[in-house]
C-alpha cells in the first residue's frame, strides 16, 4: 500500500493567498505606524507654535502691564530751563547774564533787547541733537537765551525729539540722546540748559555712528549733574528712549499750544505759540521776533484804561 501525502501540500492558489494576505497585513502596519509618526509630528507641532503663541501673548502682556518710565517735570513733551548755570559760551560763562551784544555779528555793537517783563513770553525749542540747524541756532542764540532767563524776561524750555533717528549708521542717536536729555532732566534738572548746550557743541556728523551712552553719561556729568551715578544708570539703560519716541509721535500728529502746527523738521522753535520762520544763525532777527511777539501779547492782554467818572 502506498503513502501519498500530496493532500497536506497546500495548493498553488491557497499559496497565492497567504501571500497577499501577510503583504495586506505588512502593508497595514506600516500605514499604523505612519498615522502614529504623522499624529506625533502634528502634536509636537501644535506643542511648539502653542509655546511661541504663548511666549508673544506674555511678552505683550507683560508690555502693556508694565508701564512707560515717565521723565519728571516734562510738560507737553518738554522741559523747563531753571538755571542757565555753569554754561560757557562764546568765551564767557552764564552763570551772569551774558552781555546780548557778544551774540550780535563782528562790527555791529548794538546790544540785543531783552523782551519787556510786562507780558509772558514763553520759548520753546524743539531739537533733535543730530540736526545741524538746532547747533547754529543753539550757538547763535545760547548767549541771549540764558540772559532773558536770567533776567526773568522770558520763560524757556527744550523739548526733545528724534527725527533722524535713522540717520547714524543703526544706532539710533537722536533717540539715545532724546533718552539723554529726559535723564538729565529728571535727575538733575538744573542741569538741562547745561547738557542741552553741550549736546549741541558736540553734535556728531550726521552719518556717523553718534555718541556712545558712555560718552552721553559723561557729558552729563561735565554739565553739572547732581545724580551722576542716577544719570549715567538712565542713560546707559536707555530709560526713556520709549519715552522720547513716543514724544516725537505725538509733536507729529500735533504741537500743542499752536495753531494746529505739526512737527515737520527741527529745530522748530515757538515764542508764544507763534513759529519762528527767520534765520536760525542771526540772534538779532530772533530776538526782533521775540520783541513783536511779546509786544502783541502784551497789547492783546492789556487792561483798557478806566475811563474817569466826572466829579458832583
Amino acid at each position: 500500500m502506498s503513502s501519498d501525502d500530496s493532500s497536506n501540500v497546500p495548493a498553488p492558489s491557497d499559496r497565492r493567498e497567504a501571500v497577499r494576505e501577510k503583504a495586506q497585513r505588512v502593508r497595514q502596519r506600516h500605514a499604523r505606524v505612519g498615522r502614529l509618526r504623522v499624529a506625533a509630528l502634528s502634536i509636537s507641532g501644535v506643542a511648539v507654535v502653542g509655546a511661541v503663541v504663548a511666549a508673544v501673548v506674555f511678552a505683550v502682556s507683560s508690555s502693556t502691564s508694565s508701564p512707560q518710565l515717565q521723565p519728571s517735570g516734562a510738560v507737553d513733551g518738554g522741559f523747563a530751563v531753571a538755571s542757565v548755570a555753569g554754561v560757557s559760551v562764546l568765551g564767557g560763562s552764564v552763570d551772569e547774564p551774558a552781555p546780548t551784544e557778544s551774540a550780535t555779528p563782528q562790527g555791529d555793537t548794538t546790544p540785543t533787547p531783552a523782551p519787556t517783563n510786562r507780558s509772558s513770553v514763553d520759548i520753546r525749542v524743539y531739537v533733535d541733537y543730530l540736526a545741524p540747524g538746532a547747533k547754529q541756532f543753539e550757538t547763535a542764540n545760547a548767549p541771549q537765551l540764558s540772559s532773558w532767563v536770567t533776567e526773568g524776561a522770558a520763560t524757556l524750555s527744550y523739548h526733545p525729539v528724534a527725527m533722524l533717528t535713522a540717520k547714524s549708521n543703526g544706532t539710533k542717536y537722536s533717540l539715545r540722546a532724546a533718552g539723554a536729555a529726559a535723564c538729565v532732566a529728571t535727575y538733575s534738572p538744573d542741569t538741562v540748559f547745561a547738557f542741552n548746550h553741550q549736546l549741541l557743541l558736540q553734535q556728531p556728523e550726521a552719518t556717523s555712528d553718534g555718541l556712545s551712552d558712555d560718552t552721553l553719561a559723561d557729558m552729563a556729568q561735565a554739565a553739572g549733574a547732581t545724580e551722576p551715578r542716577q544719570v549715567r544708570s538712565c542713560i546707559e539703560n536707555g530709560e526713556f528712549m520709549a519715552w522720547a519716541k513716543n514724544a516725537t509721535d505725538t509733536a507729529v500728529a500735533g504741537i500743542p499750544g499752536t495753531d494746529g502746527l505739526t512737527l515737520t523738521s527741527t529745530p522748530m522753535i515757538f515764542v508764544n505759540g507763534e513759529l519762528y520762520q527767520g534765520a536760525l544763525d542771526d540772534p538779532k532777527e530772533f530776538a526782533q521776533f521775540v520783541l513783536t511777539t511779546a509786544s502783541d501779547a502784551y497789547y492783546r492782554t492789556a487792561s483798557p484804561t478806566p475811563t474817569p467818572t466826572p466829579s458832583s
